[in-house]
C-alpha cells in the first residue's frame, strides 16, 4: 500500500491565521477534508511547541489526518506523530530511521513517515537515497514565506525531480487555485501550502476548493 495517502500537505504559521488561534484554523482546515498537517512554528520554545503538537496530535487523530513536526524529531516521538519533515540542516532520514530501529520506542521506523524540504534536483534525489518517503520541492512560484530560499524555480523542477525520484514529491511556494493544474500536469503527487488555508478568511472552504482543484486537475 502507498503510504503517503494524502494530495493537500497543511504547513502551519500560526502568525499568518489573522489573530485566530492556530488550532481553531487547523480544526477548520480538517473538517475541509485536510488529510496531513506539518506542525512548523521554529519560534517556539520547547515546552510550548510539546503543548502545541500535544493539541494538534489530538485533533488530527480525531479527524484520521496524518500529523507531522518539523525538524523536531524528539517532539514528534513524545506526541506520535505520524512522522517528522526534515530540512537541508537536519538530521538526514537514515540517521532517524536507525534511531527509531535501536530504541525502545512503540514507533517503528516503518509506519514513522519522513519528509524532506528540497530546493533542487540533487536535494531530491539525496533526500530519496537517504531514504526520505517524502519530499517537497520549491519555491515553484514566489513565496514571501519561501524567498529565503532563492528565486522561484519554476514547474519545470517538477518535471525534473520526477523523472529522477519515485517518492512523493509536493510542490511548494506560491501554489493559488488557478496554478494547481500547471503544477499536476508536471508530475506533482500534490502541493504543500500555508498561506493559501491558513491565512484564508474562511480555511474550512479554502481547503475544501484545494482538494477540489488537485482531484480535478488528476482527472
Amino acid at each position: 500500500m502507498e503510504k503517503i495517502d494524502f494530495n493537500l500537505y497543511l504547513i502551519t504559521d500560526r502568525h499568518q491565521a489573522n489573530g485566530r488561534s492556530l488550532t481553531t484554523v487547523v480544526e477548520a482546515a480538517l473538517q475541509g477534508g485536510v488529510k496531513a498537517v506539518q506542525l512548523r512554528e521554529k519560534d517556539l520554545s520547547a515546552k510550548e511547541l510539546f503543548e502545541l503538537a500535544r493539541s494538534l496530535r489530538g485533533l488530527t487523530s480525531q479527524y484520521r489526518a496524518r500529523f507531522f513536526i518539523n525538524d523536531r524529531f524528539d517532539i514528534a516521538l513524545a506526541v506520535e506523530a505520524d512522522g517528522v519533515h526534515l530540512g537541508q540542516n537536519s538530521f538526514n532520514p537514515k540517521d532517524v530511521r536507525e534511531i527509531l530501529d535501536g530504541s525502545q520506542f512503540t514507533i517503528h521506523s516503518s509506519r514513522f513517515l519522513i519528509g524532506v524540504s528540497t530546493h533542487s534536483l540533487a536535494e531530491a534525489r539525496k533526500a530519496e537515497e537517504e531514504g526520505a518517503d517524502f519530499i517537497t520541492i520549491g519555491p515553484v512560484f514566489y513565496s514571501a514565506s519561501k524567498a529565503g530560499y532563492g528565486r522561484p524555480l519554476g514547474v519545470e523542477i517538477i518535471k525534473s525531480v520526477k523523472e529522477a525520484v519515485k517518492i512523493s514529491a509536493f510542490a511548494i511556494g506560491g501554489i493559488k487555485l488557478d496554478t494547481i493544474s500547471e503544477v499536476t500536469a508536471a508530475g506533482a503527487d500534490g502541493i504543500a501550502v500555508i498561506s493559501a488555508i491558513i491565512g484564508a478568511e474562511e480555511p474550512g472552504i479554502a481547503a475544501k476548493d484545494l482538494l477540489q482543484a488537485i482531484n480535478k486537475s488528476k482527472q
